[in-house]
């Protein structure tokens, strides 16, 4: 199965540094297969609340990867059993919204505070509050890009829990810093985007979101200084 632009970007963004990698809200389990087609040595978990997906993903993976590390999950992201596998741990957390992304980590962080975790994350929408969450958790930036895929925007982040990292930003940075003329004009055309939903927004009434337009309004897409 062909990765779209958005999986194939988070399966580039994940080293093999992983005892265990788990694909959170995994559907039909394209990333985690992709990742076990590497055949590095961690264990790939494929985690989900529907039933009948997991059974039938279960199904394929015994077919097609009998010889490889994986285990499937059908349960709450929120109760990883992250503490009965040693080793360290890539949780990716992809297509649900920033308010339960949010969610999702705090929970794994309250339930796991002594356990060396990254996150790898690709929400929708709530980018901006969700921001504020990871930078209020004390997570520290790794990556972050930005892609276009099906007509859409989306933000990646690659997250850590080790201390004294690089903070969060509340709008990001290195999603403004492009390495071509192609990349510049998709974030110029994702600023736009994102600051016409805002203006949109502080047009309700009871809507209070000056604040988010004015840390928008600041931001400058720029291609990067190269270095000989």
């Amino acid at each position: 199965m062909k990765l779209s632009k958005r999986l194939k970007l988070i399966e580039s963004m994940v080293s093999p540094h992983y005892g265990h990698i788990w694909d959170c809200c995994c559907d039909h389990g394209y990333l985690g297969a992709a990742l076990l087609d590497k055949q590095n040595d961690e264990t790939v978990h494929f985690v989900d609340i529907v039933p009948e997906l997991m059974q039938s993903l279960e199904s394929k993976l015994q077919a097609f990867y009998d010889q490889h590390n994986w285990q499937v999950h059908c349960l709450d992201v929120s109760h990883l059993p992250l503490k009965n596998h040693e080793g360290r741990h890539l949780v990716i957390i992809a297509g649900v919204g920033g308010d339960l992304t949010a969610q999702f980590i705090s929970s794994i962080n309250a339930q796991h505070p002594n356990l060396d975790i990254d996150y790898l994350i690709c929400p929708v929408h709530h980018l901006f509050t969700l921001r504020a969450k990871l930078n209020e958790l004390k997570l520290g930036l790794v990556q972050e890009a930005l892609v276009k895929d099906n007509k859409r925007y989306y933000e990646v982040m690659l997250l850590t829990s080790k201390q004294n990292q690089q903070p969060v930003s509340a709008v990001g940075e290195q999603i403004w810093q492009a390495d071509n003329d192609v990349q510049l004009d998709a974030a110029e055309r994702y600023l736009k985007q994102t600051l016409n939903h805002y203006q949109r927004i502080a047009k309700g009434k009871n809507n209070d979101v000056a604040h988010i337009i004015s840390a928008y309004e600041q931001v400058i897409p720029k291609l990067k200084l190269k270095t000989s």
